[in-house]
């Protein structure tokens, strides 16, 4: 109890130091998104100074005010959930455009993120056994792929299956002219369709680390005392490789995989940026073009929940995994 205590005071701690940052790192980039609310406004009329009061106030950048009172204003809109009114998406909340856009990006990298995971353990624990295989050879190539940048990779596939042999789309989540938005077969099997270069993009570009760290892991555990006595204890060598050694060797990279779950919800930014994909990171991007205050708030907010939420599940989860950790708790 004391160690989950500990962790959870932890993690407070984090997210109220996460949203100050959250409140202050917009509020020094270059640009106002009230100028550019009333620009937009201006080519339909003049803008007086209570419209632009009005606006400030709809926006959350109330210039009358000092900086602490707009954050203890923030931090009261967050607890009751209000995360203002986007600029790009005037005038749908914030809350709306995220709704819409995280299901994509779920969807997309999240499914990626955990078929690369899986696959990239499960064939780096083969590679750590069997060393000097065949497969054990092939992870330079994984490791070369990983090191080829994001964007090019996606531009390479995208050339080659969507263009020149026309494989997959070029852009888009789904098929916007035939199917409509549901939960029927044909919008399904059409999400499916556009999703699958990107999500392979995703898949080759980072599976080589998976199987390059589970691989030098068990390398390493394959060394231990302990896989010595069960070996003389005339265990099954598949019990040994799973029950034993890919185990512990898999500790790390339960670490490195809960970062990279919660950083799910980020989204690919390259990659929804290359196939026009409609997720939260384009959305991201669209918010930094425009100075868009609140939907840059919105969406670094619910990163930062998801990547504590994924630390803490699996700190969490080591007392389960890791008996030593509940004995130095």
């Amino acid at each position: 109890m004391r160690y989950v205590l500990q962790k959870l005071g932890f993690y407070v701690a984090a997210l109220w130091a996460a949203l100050t940052l959250n409140f202050l790192i917009p509020r020094w980039m270059p640009g106002d998104p009230v100028d550019i609310m009333i620009s937009k406004l201006a080519t339909r009329g003049p803008v007086t100074p209570s419209t632009r009061h009005a606006i400030e106030l709809l926006l959350g950048t109330d210039s009358q005010q000092p900086l602490w009172q707009q954050y203890i204003a923030y931090l009261g809109q967050i607890s009751s959930g209000n995360l203002g009114t986007s600029v790009v998406y005037f005038p749908t909340p914030v809350a709306k455009v995220i709704s819409q856009t995280l299901p994509w990006t779920i969807g997309l990298i999240g499914i990626a993120t955990i078929i690369s995971f899986l696959v990239g353990i499960g064939l780096g624990t083969l590679a750590g056994w069997k060393r000097g295989s065949w497969l054990d050879n092939v992870i330079p190539v994984t490791t070369m792929l990983q090191s080829v940048p994001y964007f090019w990779l996606a531009l390479i596939l995208l050339f080659a299956f969507g263009s020149v042999w026309q494989v997959f789309p070029l852009n888009g989540g789904y098929d916007v002219y035939t199917t409509s938005i549901g939960l029927s077969w044909p919008f399904i099997s059409s999400v499916l369709y556009y999703g699958a270069l990107p999500a392979l993009t995703i898949v080759i570009s980072s599976i080589g680390g998976w199987m390059l760290g589970m691989r030098n892991m068990m390398v390493s555990t394959l060394s231990e005392d302990y896989i010595l006595t069960a070996e003389a204890k005339g265990l099954k060598p598949g019990r040994i490789m799973r029950t034993y050694a890919a185990r512990n060797a898999v500790l790390p990279s339960i670490a490195g995989f809960a970062i990279s779950l919660g950083f799910v919800v980020a989204g690919s930014i390259v990659t929804e940026a290359v196939f026009s994909y409609p997720g939260i990171g384009s959305a991201l991007l669209q918010a930094v073009n425009s100075n868009d205050y609140a939907l840059m708030q919105g969406i670094f907010l619910v990163i930062t929940l998801s990547v504590l939420g994924a630390n803490l599940l699996v700190d969490l989860l080591y007392t389960i995994i890791d008996p030593r950790t509940r004995a130095r708790a």
